[in-house]
């Protein structure tokens, strides 16, 4: 459905340490990496697409997040979604949501919600029953 997602950001180390922790414990390899452009991007291990593209934004301004905008990872388990949570707290990030399930979503929806350390919210979540 999507070629890829791109995040800004207003400190790249900080924000690549942030997402590279978090895509690593979901099994997401790092496609490229480039300091001098402030740039990377991870994708599956078993195809090209979709891409997470992490980037200062290109028109020069500042980075800021928007409201009602959300990146949503899909995990394949409910520890997943843990590890992922503190992964993103101790990353810089901020709780949102602690892991747990979102009954008026559906039954078996796992979720947890965060703030990258720029301000941009994040969830992980999982679709399977326990």
């Amino acid at each position: 459905m999507f070629s890829h997602i791109s995040v800004g950001t207003n400190a790249f180390e900080r924000a690549e340490a942030f997402y590279g922790a978090l895509c690593g414990a979901l099994g997401l390899k790092l496609r490229f990496r480039d300091p001098e452009a402030a740039a990377a991007a991870w994708q599956p291990t078993a195809s090209d697409r979709p891409l997470l593209f992490l980037t200062r934004p290109f028109d020069g301004q500042a980075a800021t997040p928007g409201n009602g905008h959300m990146v949503a990872f899909l995990a394949e388990s409910r520890a997943t979604v843990d590890v992922c949570h503190a992964i993103a707290l101790a990353h810089g990030g901020s709780c949102e949501g602690p892991p747990g399930l979102r009954p008026h979503y559906h039954a078996h929806y796992y979720g947890a919600y965060f703030r990258d350390p720029d301000g941009n919210k994040v969830c992980v979540c999982c679709h399977r029953a326990e």
